[in-house]
């Protein structure tokens, strides 16, 4: 006699999993890692060598002593947000140990507190990031100078960042475009190079991984607000094709603000949760304390996605 079983959904299933596009991201974060290394030396590759290592063991030891449930280590989440996390602070000396501290917090509170990937509702890089921010304050806004190509020397000189420079009204004193998009600025060493990371966001887009909607919306919307008010007052704002090549806008609309657990699920709200991001990381650049803003705004954004998941519904099929 042949039954009839009916299952829930999904009844479409595909060769992908957690495991292959974790680790398509970590490929995708590769060209930032060698241009950080290309322009701030060895710093670069410690920092991010002990950041994914913190991450890795950090997740491991909840899991097994305090959860007690089966590692997950393996499927690359916790690389991921080692790295990004590395990519998010300046390459000193002083931050090879703090980035540990930071890589506790991502990854005690901003992931496994919640229960671990796909319960956490805040990105845990950036967790970890505003973490280390608000608690080592001078350590996170002491800049290393930009080196030759691929210093070898770990020794760093302290510099200004393109937003600081904004923020104390040197805008005369700005770095040329081209420095600004292949990165030869100083600043985190993750974010500076727009060429970077625009090669990391094109692969994960063909291998549609993340899909255009944030990442429009946030750089967009980014360069709108600053359009205007460039237009209305040149001398104390910046123009948008700086806005966007400084500080964290893209590598925080095309890696952080598509986070899968903790964006919206439907294009319309994707595209809110992006100018969202946008509209907030100006105003927190313009009129905030901290001359960048992109860290907070997602933060901030991640905490409305579940409004935003229900109010942007998809369409029902059946009633």
């Amino acid at each position: 006699m042949n039954i009839l079983n009916i299952s829930g959904s999904p009844h479409v299933h595909s060769d992908e999993s957690t495991k292959k596009i974790m680790w398509r991201v970590n490929l995708a974060l590769v060209p930032m890692l060698l241009i950080g290394i290309a322009f701030f030396g060895l710093n670069a590759l410690l920092i991010s060598l002990v950041s994914v290592a913190c991450c890795c063991l950090f997740q491991w030891l909840i899991e097994k002593f305090i959860l007690k449930v089966p590692s997950t280590v393996c499927d690359g989440s916790a690389v991921v947000t080692g790295l990004l996390l590395a990519f998010n602070v300046p390459a000193t000396a002083d931050m090879i140990w703090l980035v540990a501290i930071g890589a506790l917090v991502a990854i005690g509170i901003g992931k496994m507190a919640f229960g671990g990937l796909g319960k956490n509702p805040f990105n845990p890089a950036l967790v970890g990031r505003v973490f280390m921010l608000i608690s080592f304050p001078v350590q996170m806004t002491t800049w290393p100078t930009v080196g030759k190509w691929f210093p070898m020397t770990t020794d760093t000189v302290t510099g200004a960042t393109p937003l600081g420079i904004i923020k104390e009204g040197g805008l005369e004193s700005l770095p040329q475009a081209w420095d600004l998009f292949i990165g030869h600025v100083g600043g985190s060493f993750g974010e500076v190079s727009a060429l970077a990371i625009l090669i990391g966001a094109i692969y994960l887009l063909c291998r549609k991984i993340i899909t255009w909607h944030i990442p429009v919306a946030f750089i967009g919307t980014a360069a709108l607000f600053s359009c205007i008010l460039w237009l209305v007052n040149p001398d104390q704002f910046i123009d948008p094709l700086t806005t966007i090549l400084t500080g964290g806008i893209m590598l925080g609309a095309c890696f952080m603000a598509t986070d899968m657990v903790t964006s919206p699920m439907a294009k319309s709200g994707q595209l809110i949760f992006g100018v969202g991001c946008g509209l907030l990381t100006i105003i927190i650049r313009n009129w905030g304390s901290y001359p960048e803003g992109v860290s907070f705004a997602i933060l901030l954004m991640n905490s409305v996605t579940p409004l935003i998941n229900r109010w942007c519904k998809p369409k029902r099929f059946a009633n």
